[in-house]
């Protein structure tokens, strides 16, 4: 079979030896029905993020993906007795010439990791992770660069084994809130910002029907996925922002993840809300596995309840539901948002790697982390943000 022929075909093979390494070989499976049973059975190990679910991204594929001309590269790696060690959910496309290899899930992932066999991913080397990143670029998948954003260095108390390879911190940062179990509520979060919500949210339990309410049924998450995609706009047009769940096939992802059942109770994506009988107030939606709630999108009303900080009370709700429920974490996503502060002290420390593959690749990679230092550098610096900001509004106007 020809090079060509072996590119155009739904997998893809390659026996990359790794001298006595664990990795023995690589697959790279174009077809995500393929990929299906293996991802699915990694997911059981538990060490990859919810944002790596099979439905998360199959649906972000089929919606996103595919209309931005990207194509899934899933690549598996196998020890010798074909068993396998870790899955890279990866789509492959074209820019400025060269092909990259990212992440499935684009904008709407917070973290993104290879779904890892547990006891592999805690022994995993240096070596390893050389060996992995040889055999895929001996794959006749012509991939230039690895451009794996926003990892986060460790997840549930273990190291991410791509933190051994070259790389950087991330231009955004993710806040993050330590839940205990054994904690209080005003512990969580104190009882003088407690007060305060509480006051505002008198003024929203005087409307018939005002509610809390995690949506559960088809019904409750069509009124709230309605909702959003109806204030959403105007929140952003109102920012002077961009509206980036208006890009061609986001609107149906996000509908269809929210929808989706996950296997032990719950959906892909968890929709939160504050409505009354006459509308929904605010919403927050994230993903979530047990032990941490990473919320995804969110808005609030247009209306006069919005002077009554709807989006921080359901907020304050949100963290008590999953503090009851045994969770141990909670991220507000990337970025660092005043609001986002209130709750969250600490950050999640995520990181970069650009990988060349390729001698087209190697000056790609060089100005994809030079792009991004200086992102970074511009977040961190106050009088570089808030030039930035006003230029994307007379961008935006």
């Amino acid at each position: 079979m020809t090079m060509t022929a072996l590119i155009g075909s739904p997998t893809v093979k390659a026996q990359e030896r790794s001298d006595g390494r664990r990795i023995a070989h690589l697959e790279i499976l174009q077809d995500l029905r393929e990929a299906e049973p293996i991802w699915r059975n990694l997911e059981v190990s538990q060490f990859s993020t919810p944002y790596q679910r099979f439905d998360l991204l199959s649906a972000w594929q089929r919606h996103v993906g595919t209309g931005e001309q990207l194509q899934p590269g899933i690549i598996v790696a196998f020890d010798a007795q074909r068993q396998p060690l870790l899955l890279l959910p990866l789509a492959i496309g074209t820019e400025s010439g060269v092909r990259v290899a990212r992440f499935m899930g684009g904008k709407h992932t917070t973290f993104n990791m290879a779904l890892w066999q547990r006891e592999f991913a805690a022994s995993a080397t240096r070596g390893d992770l050389d060996a992995l990143v040889q055999g895929i670029s001996a794959l006749p998948a012509r991939i230039d660069v690895l451009a794996f954003t926003q990892q986060p260095r460790r997840w549930r108390d273990q190291q991410n084994p791509m933190a051994l390879l070259p790389n950087q911190p991330s231009a955004n940062g993710c806040p993050l809130m330590i839940l205990s179990p054994a904690s209080s509520p005003s512990e969580r979060i104190s009882n003088s910002f407690r007060r305060r919500l509480k006051g505002k949210e008198r003024k929203l339990q005087a409307l018939p029907g005002y509610r809390y309410c995690v949506a559960t049924t088809d019904t409750e998450i069509k009124r709230m996925c309605d909702a959003f995609f109806a204030i959403k706009p105007l929140r952003m047009a109102a920012q002077k922002l961009p509206n980036v769940f208006a890009e061609a096939g986001v609107e149906d992802f996000l509908r269809s993840a929210c929808l989706t059942p996950l296997t032990g109770g719950g959906r892909v994506i968890e929709i939160h809300g504050l409505e009354c009988d006459a509308e929904v107030i605010a919403i927050f939606a994230g993903v979530a596995d047990g032990h941490r709630f990473s919320m995804m999108f969110n808005t609030y009303t247009m209306s006069e309840s919005a002077r009554y900080s709807p989006g921080l009370i359901l907020m304050r709700d949100i963290i008590d539901h999953y503090a009851e429920n045994g969770y141990t974490s909670l991220d507000l996503g990337i970025g660092s948002d005043d609001y986002k502060r209130l709750f969250c002290k600490s950050d999640e420390p995520i990181f970069d790697s650009y990988l060349p593959l390729t001698t087209r690749g190697r000056m790609a990679a060089i100005g994809m982390s030079s792009l991004a230092r200086a992102k970074r550098l511009v977040k961190q610096t106050p009088a570089l943000k808030r030039t930035a900001q006003m230029l994307r509004g007379m961008l935006h106007r």
